[in-house]
């Protein structure tokens, strides 16, 4: 399994952005198996949660090894703590950067299918956030979203937070973010108000969506599943015990993969499976 690091010249941020990418051209099958075929790869876009970076997925869970199995390549941008959005004040553009700049990048740079149906976006908290804007804001690119966790934060609490020193509940971390908050709710942030207005679309995303019980966020994530649900989306939604940790997400990404229109498992040689039993 091919994990490469690279860094790219994004024009929305105008900065060099660092990115890993696992990429299963090497894969090594075992004698009597058919070699896989050769054709563009299917590919997940998938996005840390805050406080995190592009290694965050490889570190905390098996993403490396499933997405060898099913030939998926991965990709894994830093967004630092902006919840991939566009703040045009601020010129801080991050969601221009995930669903323009890096799926240019990509596919430039890699033998990576164009097609809407081979392509997913995917993330753990502000990730799932992420995920669910950018995809929602850009169905004709991304056919699937998977949002784990999802920190579906825009509530009256942050709306309307004070200025602290403490990040998660400081005004000026959530201007610095989605700009003014009077103008949040319906704007092209909203994650709600972005379901609501695509709703007729035919080529509406698919969503696959999970949340541990004993998660805070599952609350939010009920209310959400359930708009979409109401406004005609296709959801797969699944809920089990956990918290907000790397043991819920590594459990629940492996479920989304499987969700996910990958075709066969075909397992290859590697140092952790170096033989059929």
């Amino acid at each position: 399994m091919a994990l490469i690091q690279c860094n790219f010249n994004s024009k929305s941020l105008m900065r060099t952005v660092p990115l890993q990418v696992v990429l299963p051209t090497d894969k090594i099958v075992f004698p009597g198996q058919p070699e896989a075929e050769e054709k563009p790869f299917k590919t997940l876009y998938l996005l840390h949660g805050i406080f995190g970076n592009y290694t965050d997925w490889v570190s905390g869970t098996r993403i490396q090894a499933w997405a060898q199995n099913r030939d998926l390549c991965v990709v894994m941008p830093s967004g630092d703590n902006s919840f991939y959005v566009d703040n045009r004040k601020t010129s801080a553009l991050y969601g221009s950067f995930i669903a323009k700049d890096l799926v240019e990048f990509t596919r430039r740079s890699f033998p990576l299918s164009r097609k809407r149906e081979d392509t997913f976006i995917g993330g753990l908290s502000m990730g799932g956030f992420g995920a669910i804007v950018n995809g929602l804001q850009h169905p004709e690119t991304f056919g699937h979203v998977i949002g784990l966790s999802a920190a579906l934060v825009l509530n009256e609490q942050n709306l309307n937070a004070e200025y602290t020193d403490f990040l998660m509940t400081n005004r000026g971390y959530y201007e610095s973010v989605f700009g003014d908050l009077d103008k949040v709710l319906g704007g092209e942030n909203d994650y709600t108000a972005l379901a609501e207005r695509g709703a007729g679309r035919e080529d509406k995303p698919r969503f696959y969506l999970a949340c541990g019980t004993e998660d805070g966020l599952i609350g939010p994530n009920h209310t959400f599943r359930d708009k979409l649900i109401e406004l005609g989306y296709d959801v797969t939604w699944e809920e089990g015990p956990g918290g907000h940790d790397w043991t819920f997400w590594d459990e629940y990404i492996l479920k989304a993969l499987e969700w996910l229109p990958l075709g066969d498992i075909s397992q290859g040689i590697s140092s952790g499976h170096v033989s059929e039993d």
